[in-house]
Order: C-alpha cells, then sequence, then structure tokens
C-alpha cells in the first residue's frame, strides 16, 4: 500500500548513460533482479554512503572503487551481501571482477551495490550468469526497468526525471530509488542513482551531491533504522551541449537545485511507500536555535512509535507528540513559548491545550491522508522539515515475515 498516486514518470533519455536488466533468481523469479548502469567515457560520478558501522561489503568496495574513474554500476536486489565477513568481500569484489570481463573494463571501474536479506552469502553464480544478458540489454531508455529491478518490499517503482536550461542548452537530471523499511539514512537512502548529461568535475558534484542529500533523504524516516547499505549515487556523462558546470559559474545554482528537487521527491517517494503506511505526515519544525536542533526534534516525533501508531488510527492523541517535543533534548526550552498545530489547528499555545482547540477540529485534521504537524519553539528562526508515515498492523506483518 502506498499513499497518494505514484505513477512511474515518463524518464528523459540522457546521453552518456545507458541500463541493462536481467533475471538472476536471486530471491524471486517474477521480475528482474540485477542492474547495470554504463556510463560514458569521460563520465564523473560521486556517491554517498551508510554511517551503519556494519556496512555491506559492497559499501566498502564501492568506497574504494569511486577513486579509480568508474564506468560501471552493478546493482543486486534480493540480497545485501552484508553481515557476510571476508567471503562477502571476495564476492563483491568477484562481481566487479565477472562483470569487468564481460564489458571489457577493470575492475575498479566498478561499483557494486545490494539490497535484500542481511547475513546470507551473495549468490555469485547468479549473478555471474545473468552479466551477459544485463550488458547486452543497456539501453538509455531502461529507467523504467532499472528501478524495479532495484526493489525489494517496494510496491511501486520510483522515478523523478527533471529538464532545465542552460545557456539555451537542455541538461536532464534522472533518478531512481528504492526503499519501504529500514529506512533512516544518515546520508541518503537504501539504494539511489541519479543522473546528468552535464559536465561537470567530480569535486564539485560530489559536494552537490552531498548537500542535496543532507536536506532530502536525510530528512525522512519510516521506521528509525539505518541500513547497512545505504548508497546514493550521482553520475555525470558530460555529454550535454551545454556549458560546463563551474563553482564560480552562474549556472552552479539553477543545476544544484533542480539536482536538490530530484532528490526530495525520490526521498518523499519512500516516505509514501513505507512499509504498511497509509499516511504521509510532513514534521515542520520552527523557530528553533539551529537546523540541528529542529532536526533532532522533527525526527524525535517522527520517530515516536506512539506518535506513528496515533496517527494510524486517526486518533488526534496530540499528547504523544506534546511528550516527543519534550523529550527531544532541547536545552533551556520555555514551554509557554512552544506551539503545536495540526495543519491550521492549533493544539498547544501558553504551555497547554489551546483555549479554541476542539476535538472535532483534531479529528477533522487526522482523518487526512496526508498531514503537517508544525512545533514553533519560540526559540529563534531556524527551520526544518521532516518526513515520516504512521506504523499500520501491515508494517509489522511485512517485517515479521520478511525472510519467509
Amino acid at each position: 500500500m502506498a499513499v497518494g498516486q505514484c505513477s512511474f514518470p515518463t524518464m528523459h533519455p540522457i546521453p552518456g548513460i545507458t541500463l541493462g536488466t536481467a533475471n538472476a533468481g536471486i530471491k524471486q523469479t517474477v521480475r528482474d533482479d540485477i542492474l547495470v548502469i554504463q556510463m560514458a567515457e569521460h563520465a564523473t560520478c560521486a556517491a554517498v554512503f551508510t554511517q551503519n558501522a556494519f556496512c555491506a561489503a559492497p559499501v566498502h568496495v564501492a568506497k574504494a572503487n569511486l577513486a579509480h574513474t568508474p564506468r560501471w554500476l552493478l546493482i543486486n536486489s534480493g540480497n545485501a551481501n552484508a553481515g557476510t565477513g571476508e567471503q562477502g568481500m571476495k564476492d563483491a569484489l568477484g562481481t566487479c571482477a565477472d562483470l569487468a570481463e564481460v564489458v571489457g573494463g577493470e575492475a575498479q571501474q566498478v561499483l557494486p551495490f545490494s539490497t535484500g536479506v542481511i547475513g546470507q552469502p551473495l549468490p555469485v553464480n547468479k549473478i555471474k550468469a545473468s552479466l551477459r544478458e544485463a550488458v547486452f540489454n543497456l539501453d538509455a531508455n531502461n529507467w523504467d526497468k532499472a528501478a524495479r529491478a532495484i526493489m525489494t518490499t517496494d510496491t511501486f517503482p520510483k522515478g523523478v526525471s527533471k529538464v532545465i536550461e542552460i545557456d539555451g542548452q537542455a541538461i536532464t537530471i534522472n533518478g531512481i530509488s528504492k526503499g519501504a523499511g529500514m529506512i533512516q539514512p544518515n546520508m541518503a537512502t537504501m539504494l539511489g542513482f541519479m543522473a546528468t548529461d552535464a559536465k561537470i568535475d567530480q569535486t564539485l558534484l560530489q559536494e552537490c551531491l552531498a548537500v542535496a542529500v543532507e536536506q532530502s533523504f536525510n530528512r525522512i524516516t519510516v521506521d528509525g533504522d539505518t541500513s547497512t547499505n545505504d548508497a546514493c549515487v550521482l553520475m555525470a556523462s558530460g555529454c550535454s551541449q551545454a556549458p560546463e558546470i563551474t563553482r564560480d559559474s552562474e549556472h552552479y545554482p539553477i543545476f544544484a537545485d533542480a539536482v536538490m528537487t530530484v532528490c526530495k521527491q525520490l526521498a518523499e517517494a519512500i516516505v509514501r511507500d513505507g512499509e504498511g503506511a497509509t499516511k504521509l505526515m510532513r514534521i515542520v519544525v520552527e523557530q528553533a536555535l539551529t537546523d540541528e536542533e529542529a532536526v533532532r526534534v522533527g525526527k524525535t516525533i517522527a520517530h515516536s512509535p506512539l506518535v506513528k501508531t496515533a496517527f494510524f488510527a486517526s486518533d488526534p492523541n496530540w499528547g504523544r507528540i506534546l511528550a516527543a517535543v519534550g523529550r527531544a533534548g532541547v536545552e533551556n526550552m520555555v514551554l509557554e513559548d512552544v506551539e503545536l498545530y495540526l495543519d491550521d489547528v492549533c493544539i498547544v499555545r501558553n504551555g497547554g491545550r489551546a483555549d479554541d482547540y476542539t476535538e472535532e477540529a483534531g479529528q477533522r485534521v487526522m482523518d487526512w491522508e496526508e498531514i503537517t504537524v508544525t512545533v514553533k519553539l519560540g526559540r529563534g528562526s531556524a527551520v526544518q522539515e521532516v518526513l515520516t508515515c504512521d506504523f499500520s498492523y501491515d508494517y509489522v506483518k511485512i517485517n515479521a515475515e520478511y525472510r519467509t
């Protein structure tokens, strides 16, 4: 189940970027589970990775190979290759070598990514057997197939395509992502892959991605769990006719804003597809002393199982929200300055329930599918937004039966 309309968009092809999929039968045989992405020879590539200390073998390998001018990405779903020790590292390196042999490149030019069940050996023979088919299928128009190949418990493929104009020339930015559970990114999402035909050097591309990720994927949470395999990649083929984007160029803010937009839309799609989700909640924290304080308050609310279950029940139990604000670690908070809203309905003012609040007004908002919770701390000017979803019966069922 997903919140709202979540149809896959028309994805514009990006010169210099091709995608190919195949079915290796890693965990299922209904849809493709292998994705190969090929970049033009002069492309640049940036990436951010999970901060989970038990990061998966492919994360270690991809981090190392990022310094070797990557040309190919190799992604598999159905198996995370995490918690697999020394053998997992050998398997990740081996699949890179296998793909390099097929495409005529070097193993260090391959970035591997895996998603799925943790703690099980990677079925390298199945992956190796599917690589020639995936490479044979490389095509600039395969974004839809690519988005489906990286899914695990997702209920729909997630994609965004945006075209901007610089000096009369078009630049395209595409992105796909996967994720529905184990979502509390400390860098990006479970897996996200974006590409553009812009000309931009690797250092600036990395900076652009890091800033965009911080304000998008790092502002979402489904369940507060950070995956062992989180990764987000931004590739730039350099095949556009637009001028090169440089740090001091007037075009960089336009490009960076477009990347930010793509990241935010992909991040929101993940929350809409939260396992068992029936509601999308925007937690907006205003008048905080710092951005960090605002995010901390927002995530404390968003992580609360009591808050999330109340929203699932459409119960205006605002005391749970107030309690979360109170335990968010805000030093010297003046309770009388705090205001709390459900959309346009003020719930808390002057240290207690607002005089004009009624249960009927709160219920009206709680019955909606998309709800904004606004907290005004009365301490400063910082504003941040965190996206989350409710906890339903299905969340427990999906995760209880994940390996069956």
